[in-house]
């Protein structure tokens, strides 16, 4: 079985480059791209087509939100929201549910989260496993 490919959208290098470490720890994911904006993404979208896109919704140019509104209309790809301002019951996490996200997680301490794969990595490779039908990873 093909490994789900993934991804990463984030208008942040350091948070790109955390959640990419947190997906490539996993073996059984393959992440195949990284996208700084929503406009870069869904070109990528385009010629990666991948299972899944890991999303975050404050973003320069084009956000999260309206990426999912594009995203709908030309790809199969299961959305995970990773985001500061997607807190359980807030509009925006209440939006990315009804345009289709299969999962939210919310970014721990804000836009630059760094303790981010301290706090929530396992639960970022838990959601992706979920998305792609994957058995749930080993405990920490």
């Amino acid at each position: 079985m093909a490994k789900p490919t993934i991804l990463l959208v984030d208008d942040s290098v350091l948070m790109r480059t955390i959640i990419g470490d947190i997906v490539r720890a996993d073996d059984e994911l393959s992440l195949v791209g990284a996208a700084e904006n929503g406009k870069v993404a869904l070109e990528m979208v385009k010629s990666l087509k991948p299972d899944i896109v890991l999303l975050d919704i404050e973003m320069p140019e084009m956000s999260g939100l309206e990426v999912m509104e594009h995203l709908s209309l030309m790809s199969r790809a299961k959305v995970v929201i990773i985001s500061s301002v997607a807190q359980v019951g807030s509009p925006e996490a209440n939006e990315a549910r009804a345009l289709g996200a299969v999962e939210i997680i919310a970014k721990p301490s804000g836009t630059m989260s760094l303790d981010l794969a301290h706090k929530k990595g396992h639960d970022i490779v838990a959601a992706i496993r979920r998305a792609a039908g994957l058995p749930p990873p080993a405990k920490p």
